[in-house]
């Protein structure tokens, strides 16, 4: 089990969202980078970054503040937002991104994603983005009428090396994971998943460390580590006293 802290990016600063609105973000830190040196000094062995204005516009555009990153800590990070294309795949790895996940181009060109599977093995994560079970695109602003699981399951032997399931109804506003839609998508599929979107405090983690998600590869906690409502090194035991 994996707890990944997670850094939102908007126009060069670390932000969360309320709810995947882009109108709706609190700015906790306008130095990513010292941010991931501070996650990196607490234990956590991966990070999780999102190029929020990426998703949205379909480039890469916090690119100077994710290099930093990678520049400031040694630990693993996976980036996702507004990689839509082999290039941006390519380039983002070799500049040291240990995974890059695909959301938006999974759902409108998978054949890109299994490219980029046989390419680059155990490097592709697909994200799969959920309002009311339904799939959204776009930086969460365009609603599809896939299901979630149905899209998981078309990449079952592509090789992809997780899938980031985020219940945006539940993303920011720490109503806790939603525990039923995730497990469901593990048990349906044989790519290991992880779990985003409400993660709460101590009663998340402790059912995290439980028996019956031991199937998940992990979990992204955001607003409850920077709002102080999870302590990050009470979190991290309990997850590695469960192992």
């Amino acid at each position: 089990m994996i707890l990944f802290p997670a850094i939102d990016l908007k126009d060069g600063q670390c932000v969360r969202l309320k709810l995947g609105d882009m109108g709706q973000a609190t700015v906790y830190n306008d130095d990513p980078a010292a941010q991931a040196r501070a996650f990196e000094a607490l234990g956590f062995p991966w990070l999780h970054v999102v190029d929020l204005n990426g998703a949205f516009e379909g480039r890469s555009v916090n690119g100077s503040a994710v290099e930093r990153i990678l520049t400031a800590v040694d630990m693993k990070v996976q980036l996702g937002g507004g990689i839509r294309d082999m290039a941006g795949i390519a380039g983002w790895l070799e500049r040291g991104i240990a995974r890059v996940i695909l959301g938006t181009v999974a759902v409108r060109d998978p054949a890109l994603v299994r490219e980029a599977c046989r390419a680059f093995p155990g490097k592709i994560v697909v994200g799969i983005d959920a309002r009311g079970g339904k799939v959204a695109v776009e930086g969460w602003a365009e609603a599809s009428e896939l299901d979630a699981v149905t899209l998981a399951k078309k990449f079952e032997d592509a090789g992809v090396a997780a899938i980031v399931y985020t219940d945006i109804d539940r993303d920011g506003v720490l109503k806790g994971i939603n525990f039923d839609a995730t497990l469901g998508l593990a048990q349906a599929v044989s790519i290991p998943v992880i779990a985003s979107g409400g993660l709460a405090g101590m009663d998340d983690i402790e059912r995290l460390a439980g028996p019956e998600c031991r199937i998940l590869e992990g979990a992204i906690s955001g607003r409850a580590i920077y709002d102080g409502r999870l302590d990050p090194k009470l979190a991290l035991a309990r997850i590695a006293e469960a192992a």
